[in-house]
């Protein structure tokens, strides 16, 4: 089941303290961007990040679990409603995680 665009588009909103937030549509569903790394994920509604340690120490309720079918476990968010917190999870996962690996360039 696809996320709701609405909702999509809200939960970007509220993580936009947080840095440069994008999201991207992905298999149906969407990936969360935090100037440029792939932070989260919106699946069936549902808000998840990835896990960090730093993150974990934040949570108000830690629940685990994965966004989709064969899908590595991530911190599922219920609490969307709450733009500071959710601002300080995203910023603190963009920071716990690596830079991405650049793109190589395609021969021509």
């Amino acid at each position: 089941m696809a996320s709701n665009q609405d909702l999509v588009q809200y939960i970007a909103d509220q993580c936009a303290g947080a840095g440069v937030i994008t999201v991207k549509k992905m298999f149906g569903d969407y990936g969360v961007y935090c100037d440029g790394k792939i932070v989260g994920l919106i699946c069936d509604d549902c808000f998840y990040l990835k896990p960090t340690d730093a993150v974990r120490a934040l949570l108000r309720t830690v629940e685990l679990r994965p966004p989709y079918d064969g899908a590595k476990d991530y911190f599922l968010i219920a609490d969307v409603d709450d733009r500071d917190y959710l601002a300080t999870l995203v910023r603190v996962t963009c920071n716990a995680l690596p830079e991405p690996k650049p793109k190589k360039k395609k021969k021509s």
